[in-house]
């Protein structure tokens, strides 16, 4: 690093870098509010929003492989070719994402799943099955739109991802204008506004996709060596097997909820608290690209730009749980009844432990990318579903009128236990001199990839 690449790093550059990510991730999550907030407002809210809540713990499973498609075409699609050979891989993925789809909804193995592993109330089953025959679908429109995500991350037209994110959320909430006004009856609703949500945003990437593949890139790119779906099988399968473990927090903690003393109260206050923390914490979840585009350049920098964000997320939350802005939040803009009001303000408090580590967790998966430690995840991952299964069990066992607190609680100490992995790993690598920003002498292609994937996310 020499001394002008280093002055050109300023906290604006920063600033101007990470805003927009920020403003992005942001916007997903609002989608979530409106979703939870218009289904607080039927006449039975708590059993509404159950019903909603763990077919959405089973979309998060199946999503999850639909969601990698936008990492994988941004880091390995640079030309026509490899856009193809990608596209193949994508219909194979979204082919089995539909068929195990089809499998939970007209089989008996979904009414299995909800009744066995998620404890449900026989009576919630039925609108259970009927929300996931319409969330199953949202899965492959969301492969879709993260298709074509990679084709316009890597082309820097990046504002089309906010675009399409705005334009999805004012189709939502006109749709939850028509729900409100017409009358909310069922979890149905709420997969209903999430669906065409979907639909409208895959549509706008689709439309922006397609025509820079037509103006923009070339149909053969010199030296660029994927030709092949096996290739792109080979970048796309590790990345899967992480995922997995991190998707079973989230149904594990609403199977357990279904344990508690007041389910549907728990289910319903963990997902209304949830969905407010997500919010506030989406922002802040691009602190790893902060490291990775400019960590090599000036990471003294880096830090104090994190240490400047990592207090944002706790302050926020701490407002919403410890002042009146929460039950005004709650009341007017949630739209809760003041039970649920204050079951959902006591879980969020819990969730102010998140909100310290979170940060911090996603700079050391920056610093892990960086220098090309990505396997160290499955294990930081693997702790943090440990973890989080031992509080369920502690909890439900000993507490169980804790109710929604409970889940908050395992979420927060699973990740706790993630990050504690990380760092770990990070602090041992320093001591033997392969600190990221330094390439050691089996990470050098790591680095290569990590890096030009990251500057184009």
């Amino acid at each position: 690093m020499n001394e002008s690449e280093h002055q050109r790093v300023t906290f604006s550059q920063l600033l101007a870098f990470f805003l927009p990510l920020g403003i992005s991730a942001s916007l997903v999550t609002i989608s979530h509010v409106i979703i939870n907030s218009t289904l607080a407002r039927s006449a039975n809210p708590e059993i509404i929003i159950a019903s909603y809540a763990l077919p959405m713990s089973i979309l998060g499973i199946t999503e999850k492989p639909a969601v990698l498609l936008r990492q994988t075409c941004s880091t390995l699609v640079r030309d026509r070719i490899s856009f193809r050979a990608m596209s193949v891989v994508s219909l194979y993925v979204l082919g089995t994402i539909l068929a195990l789809g089809a499998i939970l909804s007209y089989t008996p193995a979904g009414p299995w799943v909800f009744a066995r592993l998620f404890g449900a109330d026989p009576t919630l089953i039925e609108p259970m099955m009927d929300v996931f025959r319409i969330l199953m679908f949202v899965s492959i429109f969301s492969g879709l739109r993260c298709l074509f995500h990679g084709v316009i991350i890597f082309n820097m037209r990046t504002k089309w991802l906010t675009i399409g994110m705005l334009i999805r959320l004012i189709g939502m909430y006109l749709v939850s204008l028509y729900f409100i006004r017409t009358g909310i009856t069922s979890g149905k609703v709420g997969a209903i506004i999430f669906l065409v949500g979907m639909v409208i945003e895959a549509a706008v990437s689709i439309w922006e996709g397609r025509s820079l593949l037509k103006r923009h890139i070339p149909e053969k790119k010199p030296d660029h060596p994927i030709e092949k779906p096996s290739q792109i099988f080979r970048f796309f399968k590790p990345l899967l097997y992480s995922s997995v473990i991190a998707v079973v927090s989230v149904p594990a903690i609403n199977a357990f909820l279904g344990k508690t003393s007041d389910i549907q109260l728990a289910i319903a206050a963990f997902a209304i608290a949830a969905s407010v923390t997500n919010l506030v914490t989406s922002f802040f979840s691009y602190t790893h690209q902060i490291v990775l585009n400019f960590y090599r350049k000036d990471a003294r920098k880096v830090l104090r730009f994190a240490l400047m964000l990592s207090l944002i997320p706790t302050l926020l939350l701490s407002l919403l749980s410890y002042t009146d802005i929460g039950p005004w939040f709650m009341e007017q803009v949630m739209g809760v009844n003041e039970r649920l009001m204050h079951a959902s303000l006591s879980t969020l408090r819990v969730f102010t432990l998140l909100t310290l580590v979170f940060p911090w967790l996603d700079y050391g998966n920056g610093l892990l990318m960086l220098s090309g430690q990505t396997k160290t995840m499955v294990w930081s991952q693997a702790a943090n579903v440990c973890i989080t299964l031992l509080t369920l069990v502690v909890c439900v066992f000993m507490t169980p009128g804790w109710n929604g607190m409970i889940g908050a609680l395992a979420q927060s100490l699973g990740l706790a236990a993630e990050a504690a992995v990380v760092w770990q790993v990070l602090r041992a690598a320093a001591r033997d001199r392969t600190v990221p920003g330094s390439i050691g002498p089996n990470t050098r292609t790591a680095d290569k990839i990590n890096t030009e994937s990251s500057g184009r996310s």
